[in-house]
């Protein structure tokens, strides 16, 4: 008999709950299945395929490292894999961490646990993240996050000891339908590169980090870019936690005039390993949300058909608002963008473009290396107005590059068409089309598509019965923040600093 730890996206062994406690009751496999099916899905890419890759590669090294015993990779749906090594060395049990993924996964889960179950084999789950379970309300679930993030971390097993069996090699990925994109330059993966970030980052890098992080000319040297790292488990979101809190510790010991912007910086930070959990809950709670309006008044209220032509004119970067589409090549090229201009990207397909927000989530999910189906359905729908619980978030691209890339540095390192533009002129080109140089101009006109999309949100709010299914989304998913009661107690545009303050996630 044997016990399986199943990897899946968890790819490290520290602070990894389920392998210590498996290792330390006997026998062990560490287990990670590559399944076809689910890198057939729509939210899927080769950048999460290469990244994925590497992390296998170099979690396979540490196991073999510290404990001379190989990572088991095996090809098929899990339920086969399952079998088929219960049939050689019968399973005594299986453990792994929770998971928040996609429905694909979530079905996945289900069949894996009635396999399970017809077969007297305990499966024990534990919690990665700050997601709970069979969560009622959000309720206290604040002190339930702060409970598990100040746990001390969890220890690697001090040995490893199980049978050995020669791993399966990887499917080739254009054999999956993933092919990587031209001048691809996504993050390497691997807990090193991870370690690597979060060192710089609480040292070096961070410091700016509460005003470099709207910008996107600041915000690729000074975020602290771990979100991938998050996603696939290199990294566990505890452990940056308590070395975050070593950091802000060590700088709150500081004489005054040595702290710099460092506390600012950490608090800020802090507040977003948070926010990335608060997120991911709401699929949990709800994991419809993957497919289907927050709020049933908005469904419909788009068309169900895209524009093709804005569709893609938005996926290439080539919508004519100079922000929009140097944001989008950014992503496309290096799989990420900072957290404001992921929310403009959206806002501006779903308001000025009118797209409804299934399609470009999508290719967002494609694009995004840190791709987490938690937090990813949840903020695509915040930043279309399909939620009913929060403020309307209609960017204004313009001012979005006046404000966040003023002298055209940004627009200009990924839109070169623009180059002859100089200062604040590049983020109108269209006032002088001469010099466009190919670039098009404005796929739609900025106030008038943005006020009417704006306009229509807000009537879909006047229905009779809106407020009481809020009222109910609220107390399913809602923050306790005063701020979001206000905001489903009176809808309004919210000022700066208040958009500012709600802008929240790990994305950053």
């Amino acid at each position: 008999m044997t016990r399986i730890v199943w990897f899946k996206r968890d790819l490290r062994i520290e602070d990894h709950g389920p392998l210590a406690e498996a290792a330390g009751q006997g026998s062990v496999i560490p287990l990670y299945v590559f399944e076809p099916d689910l890198w057939k899905q729509p939210d899927f890419s080769y950048r999460h395929y290469k990244f994925l890759k590497e992390c296998l590669k170099e979690l396979d090294e540490s196991l073999n490292r510290r404990f001379g015993i190989k990572l088991l990779i095996r090809v098929g749906s899990v339920i086969e894999v399952f079998s088929e090594l219960h049939a050689t060395t019968p399973i005594e049990s299986v453990w792994s961490h929770q998971e928040t993924g996609n429905r694909w996964t979530y079905q996945r889960d289900k069949a894996v646990a009635n396999w399970l179950q017809s077969r007297d084999i305990p499966w024990h789950e534990r919690r990665q993240f700050g997601v709970v379970r069979r969560l009622t309300n959000r309720d206290g679930w604040s002190r339930q996050w702060n409970r598990l993030m100040t746990q001390p971390l969890i220890c690697a097993p001090k040995q490893i000891t199980g049978p050995q069996s020669k791993s399966d090699t990887l499917p080739e990925p254009g054999s999956l339908g993933l092919f990587a994109a031209p001048e691809e330059t996504i993050q390497t993966g691997g807990r090193q590169a991870g370690l690597k970030l979060l060192e710089s980052f609480l040292n070096e890098r961070g410091e700016p980090y509460t005003k470099a992080m709207s910008s996107p000319v600041t915000a690729f040297e000074n975020c602290s870019r771990l979100s991938t790292y998050i996603s696939f488990g290199s990294l566990s979101i505890r452990e940056i936690y308590h070395a975050c809190k070593t950091r802000s510790d060590e700088i709150k010991s500081l004489p005054r005039g040595q702290k710099g912007k460092w506390p600012s910086a950490l608090r800020s930070f802090s507040g977003r390993l948070r926010w990335h959990c608060h997120f991911m809950q709401k699929l949990e709670d709800e994991p419809r949300i993957e497919f289907e309006n927050f709020h049933s008044a908005f469904e419909g209220i788009r068309p169900s058909e895209p524009d093709c032509s804005k569709l893609k004119a938005w996926q290439t970067g080539h919508t004519g608002f100079p922000m929009v589409d140097a944001c989008m090549r950014a992503l496309n090229t290096t799989g990420w963008i900072n957290f404001r201009m992921r929310a403009m990207l959206m806002s501006f397909s779903s308001y000025h473009l009118w797209l409804d927000w299934r399609l470009p989530s999508l290719h967002l999910a494609r694009m995004f290396t840190d791709y987490e189906p938690g937090i990813h359905y949840s903020q695509t729908q915040m930043q279309s107005g399909t939620t009913g619980i929060n403020t309307v978030r209609a960017y204004n691209p313009i001012k979005q590059g006046l404000d966040h890339d003023p002298e055209g540095i940004f627009i200009r390192k990924w839109i070169p068409e623009l180059a002859d533009y100089n200062g604040k002129a590049i983020h109108q080109p269209w006032l002088t089309p001469e010099k466009l140089n190919s670039y098009p101009m404005p796929i739609v006109d900025e106030a008038t598509a943005r006020k009417a999309a704006v306009k229509k949100l807000y009537g879909a709010r006047k229905n009779p019965g809106f407020r009481s299914e809020a009222e109910q989304i609220f107390k399913k998913h809602g923050s306790r923040r005063s701020s979001q009661r206000e905001a489903l107690r009176r809808p309004k545009a919210s000022n700066k600093k208040d958009q500012e303050q709600k802008e929240l996630s790990l994305n950053a």
